[in-house]
């Protein structure tokens, strides 16, 4: 029995506080194996790096001897990972007791962030140094070696698709030139297991129901610090629809009449994301009439003979059940408002798995989370249900330089451009940009606001504040000063509607020396060996002719001031807006001026891409491209300025402001343009697909007229419709400064007066 417990070499921690982790009390007979216990449970504390305990007599003898106290954590060698970052990342902390077991994970812990960013092959060690009162300074020595890189990324079992094909469907990369801007070569365990997902949903959504990944494997050369990435794959056949129907057990709704919700059609090829498209569109139809409850479910039947997948969408009605609340776990930035409001169900509305999902992809696509993932939990009652959303957030800041040379618009020559963009800004999902671009002859400050969540609204409201310096123009500077307020409602998933107020000054002329006086012979005058610069407070005698009457008259009412309003509509459903494969995207809108300032016209636009996969083993892609305008008068004459000025923008191989009316050879723009084009992109062969290279083959044909209130005026050409067309290639490339395109293009019918460029480069807009 034991009648009392003895405490040796304890020196801050009390005995009683020994006694009391040790839970053997005096008058209680221990035995070897309750000794044993109390000895694992003072070890498991972390306070003591030694313990022992015995029996002598009615006497419990237990000694310790303490651990160290950490006086300070220090890292040393570290120059890619910030102290704040690795002291994040280890389990030691000052005025805490040392621990080796501790400091030898912390070792791991360092090497693991090492890997993370691509240092593989970083050495990581840890020693102590004592210090006074039982203190002992921990010093982490790290040599961060080498990025390891990605040498090759290989696939086995792949025939569809070309390894070329699947390496721009994952984001590993293999290192290349521009890999230390990218920063997209760098192993990792958890984006590998990303990728296997990407592809499958790559492969599951152009027919191959049955594909799956055997194995991908990561092998490290240590010798050369670089992976070997395998990714093996069985494709499996290719699917496409049988028949599709809609069952409804639930008494008041017809399959037949929801039919048209469906993005799945018989003979198309099998995808598994239209499924999910309809199952959205099915469920919310479905409620909208009332049954809160009911539940689709889609029932594939696969006929392996004729490779097709027969679609029963069954429409049952499900557990009354309820979600009793959303909760949001591992959003250190990001506000718990701003992921809940991606779900279209709340608190105590009736839970649906479909919607629930929605919202997962809905906060996938906002870009701020590595990984989002949503999971239920049981409530307090039966028909209850817990939403739990588990983020990991992700940095969503950017600081970009970017730059090129351009030979079209009003920025043509060296450009470059710095920015900083943040896309969930202060955690609220608020987009900030600013910016400013440095031409040779150009300057341009920009800075932008969007509040994607207006009033609590799925409205997108925001800013801009803009203004450009341009003097790059062969007869006269041009200086915008403005900005607009603008407001977005979508009204489909596939429809957006805007409208915006704009407001901008306008000066044009000044100090550019460009602008000289022609006498009637249509001669330079010279005084000095010096042209002579008009002006527009000189009145010679006998009348003297510039080289655009109308632009000077324009340039010397400058400034001008224009308040409009601005509405569109817009049709969107590619599938990837950076890099479109399939998809069409549309937009009609017009412009009203009028609104006080010195402009007063109605402005009429459309324009329409549709994109297609031509071939998904070589990856060419279609696109076809069409649009126009109109800009009318409202009361008062037109400006010039308020004319459309087009040229390689809707015909390549014109220059800027080269096609279109002209007086006596300069620009002077017209009301009314048209314009369609059709081109082929595709990899380049011979050509590793991560240096972001393209190809391009393209036809254009367009025209601009038409002018106003002309009447009197000399010189003037072009007022008449006459077809521009040319064909030519090109070269795109996504460089890491934004996506660049050199074009060649060859005018196949153009007028007299029109300027051609067969060469033009720049960056690129695909719609």
């Amino acid at each position: 029995m034991v009648n009392r417990i003895e405490v040796r070499g304890n020196q801050r921690v009390d005995a009683e506080t020994v006694r009391n982790i040790v839970q053997i009390r005096t008058g209680q007979n221990a035995s070897d194996a309750d000794v044993d216990a109390a000895v694992t449970r003072l070890f498991a504390t972390g306070l003591f790096s030694d313990v022992r305990a015995r029996q002598s007599g009615g006497t419990l003898v237990v000694e310790v001897d303490e651990n160290q106290i950490v006086g300070e954590v220090v890292f040393q060698g570290n120059n890619k990972i910030k102290n704040e970052q690795l002291a994040a990342s280890v389990q030691t902390a000052t005025r805490e007791p040392y621990n080796a077991s501790t400091a030898q994970a912390d070792v791991e812990a360092i090497r693991a962030a090492y890997t993370r960013i691509g240092r593989s092959d970083a050495v990581v060690s840890v020693r102590t140094i004592p210090a006074e009162g039982n203190r002992v300074n921990v010093v982490f020595d790290i040599q961060e070696g080498d990025r390891t890189k990605i040498e090759s990324i290989n696939f086995v079992g792949n025939n569809a698709f070309g390894d070329g094909r699947l390496k721009e469907v994952i984001s590993l990369r293999e290192s290349g030139i521009f890999s230390f801007l990218q920063r997209n070569d760098i192993y990792d365990e958890d984006r590998l297991r990303a990728d296997e997902e990407t592809l499958r949903r790559f492969y599951y959504n152009r027919g191959y129901a049955d594909f799956r990944i055997v194995s991908s494997v990561a092998e490290l050369d240590a010798s050369k610090n670089q992976y070997f990435v395998t990714i093996t794959v069985d494709e499996g056949e290719r699917y496409t629809y049988g028949n599709i129907n809609i069952d409804s057990t639930v008494p008041g709704i017809d399959g037949e009449e929801l039919r048209k919700e469906l993005k799945t059609r018989t003979g198309d090829v099998y995808s598994a994301e239209q499924i999910e498209d309809s199952l959205v569109e099915l469920t919310n139809a479905v409620a909208n009439r009332g049954y809160a409850f009911a539940q689709v479910t889609p029932r594939g039947d696969r006929d392996f003979a004729n490779n097709t997948i027969s679609i029963d969408y069954v429409i049952d009605q499900g557990p009354r059940a309820y979600v009793e609340r959303i909760e949001v776990r591992g959003n250190t930035k990001t506000r718990d408002y701003v992921i809940r409001r991606e779900f279209d169900v709340s608190e105590g509305d009736a839970f649906n798995q479909v919607l629930v999902q929605r919202a997962k992809k809905r906060l996938e696509s906002l870009r701020f989370f590595k990984t989002v993932n949503v999971s239920t939990a049981p409530g307090s009652q039966p028909d209850r249900v817990v939403v739990v959303v588990q983020v990991d957030e992700q940095s969503t800041g950017e600081f970009s330089v970017g730059g090129g040379y351009t030979t079209g618009g009003e920025n043509s020559g060296p450009v470059a451009e710095v920015s900083v963009t943040e896309r969930n800004f202060l955690g609220r999902g608020q987009f900030v940009k600013v910016s400013a671009g440095f031409g040779e002859e150009t300057r341009s400050y920009n800075l932008s606001f969007t509040e994607p969540y207006f009033l609590g609204r799925r409205l997108a409201a925001g800013f801009d504040i803009y203004r450009t310096e341009n003097s790059s123009s062969s007869a006269y500077d041009i200086t915008r000063t403005g900005g607009a307020l603008r407001l977005a409602a979508p009204i489909t998933e596939d429809l957006t509607a805007q409208i915006a107020y704009n407001y901008k000054e306008e000066t044009f002329g000044d100090d550019k020396g460009g602008i000289y006086q022609y006498d009637a012979n249509g001669l330079p005058i010279v005084v000095n060996g010096v042209p002579v610069q008009f002006n527009c407070s000189n009145s010679p005698t006998p009348p003297l002719y510039t080289l655009s009457s109308i632009i000077n008259e324009a340039i010397c009412d400058s400034p001008y001031s224009t308040s409009s309003v601005s509405y569109a509509l817009t049709y969107n459903t590619l599938d990837n807006q950076q890099d479109p494969r399939n998809g069409i995207f549309a937009q009609v809108g017009q412009e009203v001026a009028g609104l006080g300032g010195d402009a007063s016209f109605i402005r009429t636009t459309a324009r329409a891409s549709w994109f297609s996969l031509l071939s998904e083993e070589y990856d060419l892609i279609g696109q076809v491209s069409g649009g126009g305008g109109n800009v009318s008068a409202l009361g008062d004459d037109l400006r010039v300025f308020d004319n459309f000025f087009k040229g390689q923008d809707i015909v390549r191989g014109f220059k800027y402001q080269g096609l279109g009316p002209r007086q006596n050879g300069v620009a002077i723009g017209g009301t009314n343009y048209v314009n369609a084009s059709a081109e082929a992109t595709f990899p380049l062969p011979l050509v590793s697909r991560d240096f972001g290279f393209r190809g391009a083959a393209f036809a254009d044909a367009g025209s601009l007229w038409g002018l106003d209130n002309t009447e009197g005026q000399l010189g003037i050409e072009g007022e008449d419709f006459a077809l521009r067309a040319s064909a030519g290639v090109g070269l795109i490339w996504a460089s890491p400064f934004g996506p660049l395109r050199v074009n060649y293009a060859v005018p196949l019918a153009k007028e007299d007066y029109d300027r051609t460029q067969e060469f033009s480069f720049g960056f690129s807009s695909r719609f």
